[in-house]
């Protein structure tokens, strides 16, 4: 008899067919460093526009603004500095369309943060990107970047459709913040993954319940969300990404910002993968204050 030798052949083909349905991160971490490649000698706005979507957003300054406003494409400054970065950590959604990289930033050399990118696959099967921002979250001891970076598992959960899953995700946010009104620390660890990460500046990104119990504590005791501005999920409904706005009280003064958070649809429901916080330049002290 050889219904053995057959079972074994028959589980083996079906786990091959499973693993070949799961798509690879690989392209969207290609895609990242192909972009970081060209920053040297197409300048910052050179590479910034070749590499994203008309539409793409990028958060800085305090502002959310489409790429052609936040980097017009033009001739490269003289002075420009030397931008670099490179992936620590990378996923992509189980449909195959939607993916991230987040890793460590150098100006002129000197280490400045890290970087959070979000990724789309285009209909002739190219990946532009269609969210950048950064947060000042310490990058001194992230793998270099020859490094290989940290995946993300792909999950097998998800909604029936981008939208179903944009939904549920901003049932999340909108409990996220109810809670963060009184208990920003409580309402992150309520809905962060237990391989969830949390990047608050200047600390180094910390990645699980346990550190981000420390981190937290370097972000103020409260915060005023509001719902989401921007963002976007996958096709399989397994990964959704937000941007939206920040306010909250430091030494006595208001300040504001932008919250981007990322987040995966597992078994027990959407988990919180990423949160950062991206600050707005302090307020200009009055005139002779």
């Amino acid at each position: 008899m050889h219904f053995a030798p057959l079972a074994s052949l028959v589980l083996l083909m079906a786990a091959t067919a499973a693993s070949a349905q799961v798509p690879d991160a690989a392209p969207v971490v290609a895609a990242e460093r192909a972009f970081a490649a060209d920053a040297p000698s197409m300048g910052i706005a050179g590479s910034f526009n070749k590499w994203s979507v008309p539409e793409a957003i990028v958060i800085g300054g305090g502002q959310a603004r489409r790429i052609g406003e936040a980097y017009p494409d033009g001739p490269r400054p003289a002075d420009e500095p030397l931008l670099e970065w490179w992936p620590n950590f990378a996923g992509i959604a189980r449909s195959g369309d939607l993916g991230f990289t987040t890793g460590g930033v150098a100006l002129n050399g000197r280490r400045t943060g890290h970087y959070f990118t979000i990724w789309k696959r285009q209909p002739d099967g190219s990946w532009k990107w269609v969210y950048d921002g950064g947060s000042g979250a310490s990058a001194a001891d992230v793998p270099g970047p020859d490094s290989e970076p940290v995946i993300l598992p792909t999950s097998s959960a998800g909604s029936a459709s981008p939208e179903a899953a944009m939904a549920e995700v901003r049932a999340a946010e909108a409990r996220l913040a109810e809670r963060a009104a009184s208990d920003q620390k409580l309402a992150h660890l309520a809905e962060l993954a237990v391989d969830g990460r949390v990047y608050v500046a200047p600390r180094p990104p910390a990645i699980g319940a346990r550190a981000a119990m420390e981190a937290l504590d370097g972000w103020p005791e409260t915060f005023r969300f509001g719902p989401a501005e921007g963002g976007g999920a996958s096709d399989a409904g397994d990964l959704a990404w937000t941007y939206g706005p920040a306010a909250w009280t430091k030494d006595d003064t208001e300040r504001r910002g932008h919250y981007v958070r990322l987040w995966q649809k597992r078994e027990r429901g959407w988990v919180l993968i990423l949160a950062q916080l991206i600050p707005a330049p302090p307020p200009t002290p009055p005139a002779g204050g």
